[in-house]
């Protein structure tokens, strides 16, 4: 078994034939890929289906767990096939940071929320008073 200090080196991060995941590994990259499916149509349900306020976050979220459903099974099939290029690790690194891109955009738009329901409240209390 590897030691945790293989994360902080270069080598681990940039060697362009690594080895292939070991078993417990594998699995835990088979139950993310698993958990962005399921999330993918939960989310599709609470947000194409449904229509409020939420929606445009449920849908942000529906394409965020579908893309990185199809990325995740590209990444395990590349690394299961033992592709020089593409089983390298450093797609493992700029995956997870591309998800925390995307994530802090959800979340900022999620806390636009309370400013358009207050806008909408606001253009309900004005056209209550036009005819």
């Amino acid at each position: 078994m590897r030691s945790m200090g293989n994360l902080l080196s270069l080598k681990f991060w940039l060697d362009m034939r690594p080895p292939q995941l070991l078993p417990m590994y594998e699995k835990i990259f088979i139950g993310a890929i698993v958990f962005f499916i399921i999330f993918s149509f939960i989310t599709y349900f609470l947000g194409f289906k449904k229509k409020g306020l939420y929606s445009p976050v449920w849908r942000n979220l529906y394409s965020f767990s579908l893309t990185n459903f199809f990325i995740g099974l590209f990444l395990f099939f590349f690394n299961y096939e033992l592709v020089p290029f593409l089983s390298s690790r450093f797609w493992f690194l700029l995956w997870v940071v591309m998800m925390l891109v995307w994530l802090f955009f959800v979340l900022r738009a999620l806390t636009k929320i309370p400013e358009k329901r207050r806008k909408l409240e606001e253009e309900k209390e004005y056209k209550k008073y036009i005819p």
